[in-house]
């Protein structure tokens, strides 16, 4: 039988569909964290790959490249930034350089995934929120990574749907079984509490407008110069008490828990059934608790690195949940009161500039 020629001419005309081009990240910084990403948008991540990478260390950068095919070194963040086979930028750097490597980033209307802090202070994270704004485009996706997470999305689901009613408290819970040495009050607050403080925004939608720091008793395997736990108590707009107990040196393992109580009931995500014991060494946890986040926490940035990727594919370059620029200056702004509670009596203001339109 011979071909239908009207058939075969119209199908000659029709364009054929190619492949959707993977989104090419271009790394800055690859320490442990940044190593990390690398593995993850290698191995895991559909529709990216890793294209040029840069690193303080050139010699680090070349050893992560060398696992990475398709990928090329630079010396420079600015170069990564710049290059024309670069799609998008995933900032793993030191916290110091974030700011101005976002700047950069943004000025080039590239989607960035910074890794907190967005800044080292309110000010130089609202230059980034100005600046943002000013470009008339979303950019910025800032790695609060727990807002991925399974149960974090089941709660905030559940919230969102009125099945809880009207929050009242928030009670977080934060543990970890050892610290480096120097760890300090301070350290608590911006490395650890930062989650907490960004999940009130997840969470709850709101301003918080105070923060007061009670100090309990220290545990004698607490290193020097570190009270140990410390409970920190945030008040939101419309009243809303949040809790934050962070004890970090358990010697036992990595928890996070999170209770919201509300006018229709309360809900805790982050323990299993079975009892719990903290204390002994090694820890139980109708098992065993991790000893670090990675286990708890790694299948939530693997599903933050793929919703980002999405975004920048369908050009809306920052995913639905996801921490904005705008957050990370929240964050920011109650990280450094909560730093000025941790020697003041009572309360301790929170202070927001405008949120630009």
């Amino acid at each position: 039988m011979s071909e239908n020629p009207t058939t075969a001419a119209a199908q000659a005309a029709t364009p054929q569909t190619s492949l959707p081009q993977d989104v090419r990240v271009g790394i800055i910084g690859v320490g442990r964290m940044g190593a990390d990403h690398v593995e993850r948008i290698r191995g895991r991540i559909k529709g990216a790959r890793v294209s040029v990478i840069s690193d303080y260390l050139r010699e680090t950068a070349e050893k992560v490249s060398a696992e990475t095919p398709g990928s090329r070194v630079v010396d420079t963040p600015e170069e990564v930034i710049a290059a024309e086979d670069v799609d998008a930028i995933l900032i793993a750097s030191p916290g110091a350089f974030h700011r101005d490597q976002t700047l950069a980033a943004i000025a080039a209307g590239k989607p960035v995934l910074c890794e907190k802090p967005l800044a080292m202070n309110p000010q130089d994270a609202y230059d980034v929120v100005r600046a943002e704004a000013a470009s008339g485009a979303s950019y910025v996706s800032l790695g609060f990574m727990r807002r991925f997470d399974a149960e974090y999305a089941e709660l905030k689901d559940a919230l969102d749907a009125g099945e809880l009613g009207t929050p009242l408290l928030l009670n977080c819970k934060h543990r970890n079984a050892t610290v480096l040495p120097g760890f300090n009050d301070t350290m608590m607050v911006y490395d650890s509490a930062v989650h907490e403080i960004d999940a009130i925004s997840y969470f709850l939608e709101e301003p918080v407008v105070s923060v007061q720091t009670v100090v309990p008793r220290t545990t004698e395997l607490a290193p020097e110069g570190l009270h140990d736990p410390l409970l920190f108590l945030f008040r939101t707009e419309s009243g809303v008490i949040v809790t934050d107990e962070l004890w970090v040196s358990t010697n036992a393992g990595y928890e996070v828990r999170t209770e919201l109580v509300g006018s229709k009931g309360a809900s805790t995500i982050g323990q299993a059934s079975g009892r719990v014991t903290t204390q002994l060494e090694g820890g139980r946890w109708g098992g065993d608790v991790p000893l670090d986040f990675r286990p708890r926490f790694v299948a939530a940035y693997d599903a933050e690195v793929q919703a980002w990727i999405n975004a920048v594919a369908d050009g809306s370059n920052v995913a639905p949940r996801s921490a904005t620029a705008w957050d990370g200056y929240v964050g920011a702004a109650i990280c450094e009161a909560t730093e000025r509670s941790l020697t003041a009596d009572g309360e301790v203001p929170v202070a927001l500039e405008a949120r630009p339109s």
